[in-house]
């Protein structure tokens, strides 16, 4: 499957932004998707996942509660949501696909990943 991300943007603290997630292939309704972000200097991290039919979501702990994952099978897309942006969002984004969810950065594939800039 490939992944392609878009959506990024220069925003202020407290503003939104919506993600998307553009998948190729007829399987995207199988895979599990993942949302990451990489910050300069830092370790690719978890933001979300999302199973394949939508049942099971997890957060991580530092946008749980302002960002909400879903995805579209018949689009085959998935998104972000990202409410009440905060400076420490700032990353490059990244979308990825596997048969589960991991907190690790070792899922299967990955897009190409859109940058996300939050101004105070």
């Amino acid at each position: 499957v490939q992944l392609q991300a878009s959506g990024g943007g220069l925003v202020q603290a407290g503003d939104s932004l919506n993600l998307s997630c553009a998948a190729s292939g007829r399987t995207f309704s199988t895979y599990t998707m993942g949302w990451f972000r990489q910050a300069p200097g830092k370790e690719r991290e978890f933001v979300a996942g999302i199973s394949w039919s939508g049942d099971f979501i997890h957060y991580a702990d530092s946008v749980k509660g302002r960002f909400t994952v879903s995805r579209d099978n018949a689009k085959n897309t998935v998104y972000l949501q990202m409410n009440s942006l905060k400076p420490e969002d700032t990353a490059v984004y990244y979308c990825a696909a596997d048969q589960w969810i991991r907190l690790t950065s070792t899922w299967a594939y990955w897009g190409q990943g859109t940058q996300v800039t939050v101004s105070s």
